[in-house]
């Protein structure tokens, strides 16, 4: 009910909508911080579609929101066994990928949102995944591995039906972020449809940083990387130090 009443508040501050359908947007919070017992965070996201004529019939309306990482190159490697090893053989580069990315809709992506459509927003994961440098005939197995890999641990998801739509007009969704999120901005689109077409696109950015004790390690890491080794180094010793010493009294 409170959701309910926080959509309809939007969706009056929002005014008179310059164009037949527009997205009005809300976030559970503005920001997600990383600590030393970060395990995870789910970000509501919730908003409107503000009309100033009445919504066409007999057409499919669908709403879409992705989340994605800070973004990076990277280079996928295939393993083959020979000789009794494992051993890196063929490769490709992958220019650019997200290091997290969810999408959520309101039904099948395939429902409600045409293939030109995805090529031209990089809605779908693969899409989202910049390919560049192939040497191999199947380079697409490649970033299809990429794409398992990080589906398994949580960074990449695909949240198909998981976007609620009340009436045609109030929509929410949560986002579950996982514990290994990388630190930056988290840039979340949201799209409206009609028949397959986006119509409306909302941008916005969420920023994911750590505090604290993660803060501290990580600029040390960083920015002293000597004193962070040195540091590493006597705390392996003290603890082994530790160890040995409760050892040597639990055997007497």
């Amino acid at each position: 009910m409170k959701l309910r009443l926080a959509l309809l508040l939007l969706l009056a501050l929002a005014g008179p909508a310059g164009a037949d359908e527009k997205i009005v947007l809300g976030l559970s919070q503005n920001s997600v911080t990383i600590s030393t017992n970060f395990d995870g965070e789910n970000i509501l996201i919730f908003g409107a579609v503000n009309r100033d004529s009445p919504p066409p019939r007999d057409s499919l309306m669908g709403v879409i929101i992705t989340v994605a990482g800070p973004e990076s190159p990277l280079t996928v490697r295939q393993k083959e066994h020979r000789f009794g090893i494992w051993i890196n053989t063929n490769s490709v580069h992958v220019d650019s990928a997200p290091s997290y990315y969810a999408v959520a809709t309101t039904a099948p992506l395939s429902l409600i949102l045409k293939e030109i459509e995805d090529v031209r927003y990089k809605i779908s994961i693969p899409r989202a995944i910049r390919q560049v440098g192939a040497l191999v005939t199947n380079s697409q197995d490649y970033t299809e591995a990429l794409i398992r890999i990080r589906q398994k641990s949580g960074l990449y998801q695909v949240l198909q039906g998981s976007v609620t739509l009340d009436q045609n007009t109030l929509f929410g969704t949560r986002i579950p972020m996982p514990s290994n999120l990388v630190e930056g901005d988290y840039k979340t689109r949201i799209f409206l449809t009609r028949n397959g077409q986006v119509i409306d696109e909302y941008d916005t950015t969420i920023p994911v940083y750590k505090v604290g004790l993660e803060r501290w390690l990580y600029n040390l890491a960083h920015q002293h990387a000597y004193l962070y080794g040195a540091l590493s180094l006597v705390i392996a010793v003290l603890a082994g130090y530790g160890a040995s010493a409760i050892f040597e009294r639990l055997r007497r």
